[in-house]
């Protein structure tokens, strides 16, 4: 779909890949982007004098919070659900409530803001309109240190598969970016190789707009991707090892 003339909504857009995913949709002639973060306070003042941003209190995991923020953005036509947490802990130990936590966020409340938004979608299906995920390579392979994160990006990735079949042929492309490390808060001290949240974000909107369904946004997860691709089995080792 194109990107230009668009009207776009981002979660967890005050930081991170999510500020540089809405800095990116402005530098492509997006006509209005919403700026969802639970503290709109927290976005940047740059981004919020520009005259096409709207910035809007946006809890993914408070059902009220989504309903009042979806009815203000009726005419939105291109989802980014790209809110998102990360706890540390290992299947067998780690503390379960971080676990929940996660998959509150990185599960229930992506689904939650697309069954909400969805009705606005099918309306501009005519005109193109579509859900882009932002999973992670992670999500198709875990890594024994958070292994709470990988369930719940695995569960929305399920999930986008699920979305896409259940909407095909109502004009709304289903799109899941599968990025590997990126260079955020999220990883800071983490020791590994990591992409410029920048470059991820510019990858994932051609992405969109050369109509991809699965977007390997950096040179690390496209190189594990083609492995992920001919043997499943060969990237759970080469992660877990």
């Amino acid at each position: 779909m194109r990107i230009s003339g668009s009207t776009a909504l981002v979660t967890g857009a005050n930081r991170g890949l999510g500020a540089r995913l809405v800095a990116e949709l402005l530098a492509r002639d997006a006509a209005t982007v919403y700026v969802g973060a639970r503290d709109p306070e927290s976005v940047a003042e740059n981004i919020r004098r520009d005259p096409r941003v709207r910035v809007l209190a946006l809890d993914v995991t408070d059902p009220a919070s989504v309903s009042a923020a979806v009815e203000a953005t009726r005419d939105v036509n291109l989802l980014i659900n790209n809110a998102g947490v990360l706890g540390f802990g290992d299947v067998l130990t780690g503390d379960l409530s971080l676990f929940e936590r996660d998959l509150q966020i990185n599960y229930f409340g992506v689904l939650r803001v697309t069954r909400e938004l969805l009705p606005s979608l099918r309306a501009s299906g005519a005109r193109g309109a579509a859900v882009v995920n932002v999973l992670t390579l992670i999500s198709l392979a875990p890594m024994t240190t958070i292994a709470g994160y990988c369930a719940s990006k695995a569960a929305a990735h399920s999930m986008t598969q699920a979305l896409r079949a259940s909407v095909r042929g109502e004009g709304i492309e289903v799109i899941g970016a599968y990025p590997g490390g990126i260079d955020t808060d999220m990883l800071a001290g983490v020791d590994m190789d990591k992409a410029d949240p920048a470059e991820v974000a510019a990858r994932i909107l051609t992405g969109v707009e050369t109509g991809q369904e699965i977007i390997w946004p950096d040179d690390a997860s496209a190189a594990a991707g083609k492995v992920y691709l001919n043997d499943p089995v060969q990237l759970e080792t080469m992660l877990t090892s």
